[in-house]
C-alpha cells in the first residue's frame, strides 16, 4: 500500500511538472552552433523577456533529421546553423515557413538575406587567407585562383574536405565559374598542400606557427578568437599572422562569405516567442555582442566590426546568392572525392 502511495505521489509530481513546463512562456532553439556568447545572449533574453530558451545542440544534418522525424507535432521553433547551404537543405525538405526579413530587423545587410525569404543572417564571416608575418609577403597574394600556383607547393595548410566551411567555398567556385574550372582548381590545391588536410581552422594557424606550411584558408573568426585568447600560446600563435581578403581587385568577384542562419519552421508552437528572439538576436546589442565576443561580422548595418576586425580592413563581400551553397553543395562533394581532397 505504501508503495502505490509512493508511487501516486511520483506520478503527480511528474504531470505538475509537465503542467509549469506548459504554461511558461517558452522557445524551443535546435542549433549547431556551441559558443558561449549564443548562451550569453539566451540568458539575457530569458532575463528581458521572461521566455524561457530551451537549447538542442547537434549537428545541422541530425537537427534536420530529428525535425523530420517529430513531425508536425515538434517541440522545435528555430533552427540555426553555421552554413547557408544547410538553411537552403531545410527548405528543400520543407521545413521552413517564410519570415518577413523588414518585421525582424529593417536594417539587416541586404546581400545576406535569403531572396526566397525562408530564412536570415544573425553573424557572417569571411573564408580568408591567412599568411605568417615574417615568410609571405601579402603582394604575393591576390585571389582563390592565386593558391594554385606552384609557388605555394608544400606551404598551403587547409583542413579537411568534409568539412562544411570549404564544401561551401567549392560551391561558389562552381556556382561562379563551373564545374570543371572548380575540379581542376581542386587538383592544383591538393597538390599545394603543406601536408595531408587535419584539424580544425585554429590548428591551421598553428600549424603556421610551427613552421610547417606559410599560408591556410580559414574563416575571419578563428583569427579574432586566437588573438584574444586566455591561453598566452593561442595569442602568440593569432598575432603571427595577417589576415588576407581574396579577390578584391575591382575585376573581382569578393572574398566568399557565409553564415550564421535562423530559420523559422513551419510545425513552431510558439511562433511569437520565436520572432522575438529573431528580433533579439540582430538587435544592435547582441550583434555588438557577437562582434566583440566571437569575432563574426555583423548583419545589423547599424553595428561596426569590433575592434580586431576593424583593424584588418573593411572588404568586398562576394554577393552571391547563398542559396548556391547549398544547390552546389552535391558536385562540390563528388569534386573533393574525386581530386582526392582528404
Amino acid at each position: 500500500m505504501r508503495k502505490i502511495i509512493i508511487l501516486t505521489l511520483v506520478i503527480l509530481t511528474f504531470f505538475s511538472c509537465l503542467n509549469v513546463e506548459k504554461d511558461q512562456e517558452v522557445v524551443n532553439v535546435y542549433t549547431k552552433r556551441h559558443y558561449q556568447v549564443d548562451k550569453d545572449l539566451f540568458k539575457s533574453f530569458e532575463t528581458e523577456y521572461g521566455i524561457k530558451v530551451n537549447v538542442v545542440k547537434a549537428s545541422a544534418d541530425e537537427l534536420i533529421e530529428r525535425i523530420k522525424t517529430e513531425g508536425e507535432n515538434g517541440p522545435a521553433d528555430i533552427i540555426i546553423t553555421v552554413d547557408a547551404g544547410k538553411l537552403y537543405k531545410a527548405v528543400q525538405e520543407k521545413l521552413l515557413q517564410k519570415i518577413d526579413a523588414s518585421e525582424i530587423c529593417k536594417t539587416l545587410n541586404p546581400a545576406l538575406i535569403d531572396v526566397n525569404e525562408y530564412w536570415l543572417p544573425i553573424t557572417y564571416r569571411s573564408r580568408v587567407i591567412v599568411y605568417h608575418k615574417d615568410r609571405v609577403s601579402p603582394s604575393e597574394l591576390s585571389t582563390y585562383k592565386d593558391l594554385t600556383d606552384s609557388k605555394w607547393k608544400n606551404r598551403l595548410l587547409v583542413r579537411t574536405s568534409t568539412n562544411a566551411y570549404n564544401q561551401a567555398l567549392m560551391s561558389s567556385i562552381i556556382a561562379h565559374e563551373g564545374e570543371e574550372y572548380a575540379m581542376n582548381w581542386s587538383n592544383k590545391i591538393v597538390e599545394n598542400f603543406a601536408r595531408a588536410p587535419k584539424g580544425n581552422d585554429r590548428d591551421q594557424v598553428r600549424a603556421i606557427s610551427a613552421n610547417i606550411g606559410d599560408i591556410a584558408i580559414v574563416n575571419s573568426y578563428y583569427i579574432g578568437l586566437l588573438m584574444s585568447s586566455e591561453d598566452s600560446l593561442d595569442r602568440l600563435v593569432g598575432n603571427s599572422v595577417n589576415v588576407f581578403f581574396p579577390n578584391q581587385a575591382e575585376e573581382e568577384r569578393g572574398a566568399h562569405v557565409n553564415i550564421s542562419g535562423i530559420g523559422l519552421l513551419k510545425t513552431a508552437p510558439n511562433v511569437e516567442n520565436a520572432k522575438k528572439l529573431m528580433k533579439y538576436l540582430t538587435s544592435e546589442y547582441a550583434q555588438e555582442y557577437y562582434t566583440n565576443n566571437s569575432y563574426e561580422y555583423p548583419v545589423n548595418t547599424k553595428v561596426e566590426p569590433s575592434r580586431i576586425l576593424a583593424n584588418w580592413g573593411s572588404f568586398k563581400i562576394d554577393n552571391l546568392d547563398l542559396n548556391s551553397l547549398g544547390y552546389h553543395r552535391k558536385n562540390a562533394v563528388e569534386i573533393f572525392e574525386k581530386s582526392n581532397w582528404k
